[in-house]
């Protein structure tokens, strides 16, 4: 049964720093790519970031860029989320997600597991 945890989350005040993990079991995520989605209240769910399990290959979000950075461990099989300079604008639920194989990233469409959220509250 595959599963994706997040963790991390929590309140923190405008200007600080927060690190996000998803720690994913059940199979082998090698040929995965796997990414930093979010929802605000009222929002649609938005990409912020994936990264290729195989070769570590990034992409960000230009809302995020410069002050989120993702990356894994593939020895632990957790995908991190290290946040930086956050803003109230980046208060959301963040789900962690696996998509197998290429094709576009930055939809929610194609992406076969998902973690159950975390909460982040930047608070202003």
């Amino acid at each position: 049964q595959v599963q994706l945890v997040e963790s991390g989350g929590g309140l923190v005040q405008t200007g600080g720093s927060l690190r996000l993990s998803c720690a994913a079991s059940g199979r082998t995520f090698i040929s995965y790519r796997m990414a930093w989605f979010r929802q605000a209240p009222g929002k649609e769910r938005e990409f912020v970031a994936a990264i290729s399990w195989s070769d570590g290959t990034t992409y960000h979000a230009d809302s995020v860029k410069g002050r989120f950075t993702i990356s894994r461990d593939n020895a632990k099989n957790t995908m991190y989320l290290q946040m930086k300079s956050l803003k109230p604008e980046d208060t959301a639920v963040y789900y962690c997600a696996a998509k197998p194989g290429s094709g576009y990233i930055g939809s929610v469409l194609g992406y076969d597991y998902w973690g159950q959220g975390t909460q982040v509250t930047v608070s202003s």
